[in-house]
């Protein structure tokens, strides 16, 4: 009887649980079983392994009894990424690999038929909870996915495109050919770290014309990490503004980079070329609540953790389901999201700016100079009605995007380009993370009576005005925060009457119909 024991990895949100991948050859009825929960894909491996061995010309035990268990027994395993390790564990197990030199590597890859390793989703998730648990494994992973994970620095990387190529590093000693898994050779590469650039690519804000109070509010936005509604009719400028706000913000650290990076990889569509780019979602108004917030069995990131450490713009805001709308809640407020299931329980983070649009009313053209609306006021009611409070009280900015006249838009001059306004954003940023380590949005309970330093008139106006406009507690918390935004826009230490009656501005109440 042999037995082998080769290490991997499985995916539970953006944790990496370690599986032990447990292969035992014993005399009997020629058989392949695989135990430990798995799901199909997983289960599938058998046909896949068995043909990678044999077309690679590695002897498959076809007299033995093969029991393949994959440990813990108790935790989900899905995708093909048990194949290479599988294949490793009867290789070990039957003597034709050293199992005792597999100790300090951990394997990932799906086989082809004929050997060859193609790449497996959720690499850089990997490689990052290695480096969060302080785990010194190798991981041995297939082209594609190798590279991911390489981006973790200080992680340990082999890229191997096939699977003699992993086996001619691990021979036994005294063999024909040798191993050394130090030697890299054309299919066994260790890979070291790509070092991050600063990416502020993308359409600039100067092919905006006009619209300078929409401009200053998104400004706002990006240096405070605030969350924005516009309103306005169609074709006045909503879309082109939100589609530039990313570049407006400050870059990336490698941390934020990585965080995002590894949501993208588990999702599988991480870009190498977007790497150290904030990421800007824009799903159509159909999509389900479980799009954006994530779900499924096993449960995958949404739109939101998708968009985390960047923007997620939201056009046509009314028109989402409703139960995709009030799903945003939580998220907007936590900057997280859990998905409990009940076998499984997923935790991503989702620290995101909500960029949203929306028309004034159905037609799109209530309160408009150039076309007048056809709406009852019943319509517009209803119409904005599909916006609950609770969730209007959650987005800091309301402003209203104006259309246009033809002759300003052709007359007009460019608008300022996103690096000037980007400069602005960066230096009020850091302005307020040396205060209190974090954007003025992310402050909580204590902390804004800390750090907004609010002067006594401008407790006074913001008292006055909050009992005027019927706010809630959370809504005086949001304009305070705005405020603060302002004022380190503006370079003040303290926050003043016209940063809080600029803030209060923003805190508009969508116009009821006449």
């Amino acid at each position: 009887m042999s037995l082998a024991l080769v290490q991997s990895r499985a995916l539970l949100g953006l944790q990496a649980p370690a599986v032990t991948v447990e292969v035992h050859l014993a005399n009997g009825l020629p058989s392949f079983t695989l135990v430990g929960l798995a799901e199909v894909e997983v289960k599938e491996a058998r046909e896949r392994v068995r043909s990678a061995l044999q077309n690679a010309g590695l002897e498959f035990p076809h007299n033995k009894r093969i029991t393949v268990n994959l440990a813990p027994a108790d935790l989900p395993k899905d995708s093909g990424r048990f194949d290479l390790p599988i294949a490793m564990g009867i290789l070990a197990a039957s003597g034709q690999v050293d199992a005792a030199r597999l100790a300090g590597f951990e394997f990932a890859g799906e086989l082809s038929l004929s050997g060859e390793l193609r790449p497996v989703r959720g690499a850089l998730a990997t490689s990052l909870a290695l480096q969060t648990q302080q785990v010194t494994s190798c991981l041995v992973l297939p082209p594609g996915s190798a590279e991911e994970a390489a981006l973790v620095p200080d992680a340990r990387v082999v890229r191997a495109t096939h699977l003699l190529d992993v086996v001619r590093a691990f021979l036994p000693p005294g063999s024909a050919q040798g191993g050394d898994a130090d030697v890299p050779n054309d299919g066994w590469t260790p890979l070291r770290a790509t070092p991050m650039a600063a990416h502020h690519g993308g359409p600039d804000m100067a092919d905006v014309k006009g619209q300078a109070s929409a401009k200053r509010a998104l400004e706002i936005a990006a240096a405070g990490g605030h969350s924005v509604l516009m309103a306005g009719p169609p074709g006045s400028g909503k879309s082109m503004l939100a589609h530039r706000f990313a570049g407006l913000l400050p870059a990336m650290t490698v941390q934020e980079a990585l965080e995002s990076a590894a949501i993208a990889s588990l999702a599988g569509r991480f870009d190498p070329g977007a790497w150290g780019q904030r990421p800007t979602g824009s799903p159509h108004h159909t999509a389900s609540a479980v799009a954006l917030v994530g779900g499924g069995s096993p449960p995958r990131p949404g739109e939101i953790s998708l968009a985390h450490n960047g923007v997620l713009f939201l056009d046509e805001l009314p028109e989402f389901p409703r139960a995709a709308l009030e799903a945003l809640r939580e998220p907007l407020e936590t900057g997280h999201i859990t998905i409990a299931r009940a076998a499984q329980r997923a935790d991503y983070p989702a620290r995101f700016q909500l960029i949203a649009a929306m028309n004034p009313c159905p037609c799109g053209f209530q309160g408009s100079p150039l076309r007048a609306c056809r709406c009852t006021p019943d319509q517009v009611s209803r119409y904005q009605a599909k916006l609950s409070g609770p969730l209007l009280d959650r987005i800091d900015l309301h402003f209203e995007v104006p259309a246009l006249p033809a002759e300003q838009l052709v007359k007009a001059p460019a608008g300022e380009g996103s690096a000037s306004i980007r400069a602005r954003v960066e230096a009020a940023r850091s302005r307020a993370v040396a205060r209190q380590g974090k954007p003025n949005q992310a402050l909580q309970g204590q902390e804004i009576d800390a750090h907004v330093l609010l002067a006594d008139t401008a407790a006074a106006f913001l008292s006055t005005a909050a009992a005027r406009l019927g706010w809630s507690a959370r809504s005086t918390h949001r304009a305070l925060k705005v405020a603060r935004t302002v004022a380190d826009l503006a370079g003040s230490e303290t926050t003043e009457v016209s940063h809080v009656a600029e803030a209060v501005q923003y805190r508009r109440v969508l116009r009821a119909p006449a």
